[in-house]
């Protein structure tokens, strides 16, 4: 809840945004430099896993994407700051203290919970963006890497980015979660967004195609969704795009025949 009266005392709120901006660029920055690093060698080999492309990251697009990712990380941080300020005053639903075994067993159902109601928000707002009407201002950024790379995962425009930065804290309003609880689940958002742009698949096709990972977003899936465009427009969980027929891994490398050719090698000459 929000407290009745709230002063906006710039000489705290400035700091907090601040320091969340910092966090949001060093996570960034971080996550997305060891993935690309140890996915991709120098020569545009793959190292490990299965590549999903046959064209190597390039670096003029690379560079877009994470100069785009930085700035409107200026945006992510707003949402979160206005969040950690009212928390400070008493006025959402993040805790500090777990008060027993039920607080201490809520965090993973919270956890959770914050996931699936993600993806759905996530869903439903990505599938809006491709509308004619508002894909051009809204989505097209993202879209401008057509085989997306690590540095892809923040690369969005300006509207995007506010409409996909309001909802985890608007949940923190309303759904108790502790605050390490909490930013765990940030560094899982981050972590996730930074692997499914990467352009390699990691996990074996035995857990892709199993009892769990046939339910989850992997790099193969969203990377469907970049070439292929009009399809499998979920975050986190398959479950929505399924439900609504728009889950397809049609021409995904990992479960056809090209598996093979292509996790060895990828042209060193052929920028994204």
């Amino acid at each position: 809840m929000i407290p009745d009266k709230v002063s906006l005392d710039l000489a705290l709120f400035l700091p907090i945004y601040g320091w969340l901006l910092l966090i949001i660029w060093a996570r960034y920055v971080f996550m997305a430099g060891i993935v690309h690093k140890s996915l991709w060698r120098p020569d545009a080999t793959v190292r490990t896993g299965s590549a999903l492309t046959g064209r190597a990251p390039g670096a003029a697009a690379m560079w877009r994407e994470a100069k785009t990712s930085i700035g409107v990380s200026l945006i992510y941080a707003l949402p979160a700051a206005v969040l950690f300020f009212l928390f400070e005053q008493g006025g959402t639903a993040l805790t500090r203290e777990i008060g027993g075994l039920g607080d201490l067993f809520w965090q993973p159902v919270a956890l959770i919970l914050y996931l699936v109601l993600h993806d759905t928000y996530f869903y439903w707002t990505h599938r809006a963006m491709h509308h004619p009407r508002l894909y051009k201002a809204t989505h097209h950024t993202h879209h401008m890497s057509k085989q997306p790379t690590a540095w892809a995962s923040f690369c969005f425009s300006p509207a995007e980015a506010l409409i996909g930065a309001v909802i985890v804290p608007a949940l923190a309003f309303v759904i108790p979660i502790h605050v390490a609880t909490f930013l765990l689940l940030l560094s899982l958002m981050t972590f996730s967004a930074v692997m499914n742009h990467a352009g390699v698949e990691v996990w074996p096709r035995r857990f892709l195609d199993g009892p769990i990972g046939r339910h989850l977003i992997t790099a193969r899936h969203h990377n469907l969704h970049h070439t292929k465009f009009q399809r499998n427009f979920g975050l986190y969980f398959r479950w929505w795009d399924r439900l609504m027929g728009t889950d397809s891994l049609e021409g995904d490398p990992v479960s056809e025949a090209g598996r093979d050719k292509m996790a060895v090698r990828v042209p060193a000459n052929a920028p994204l």
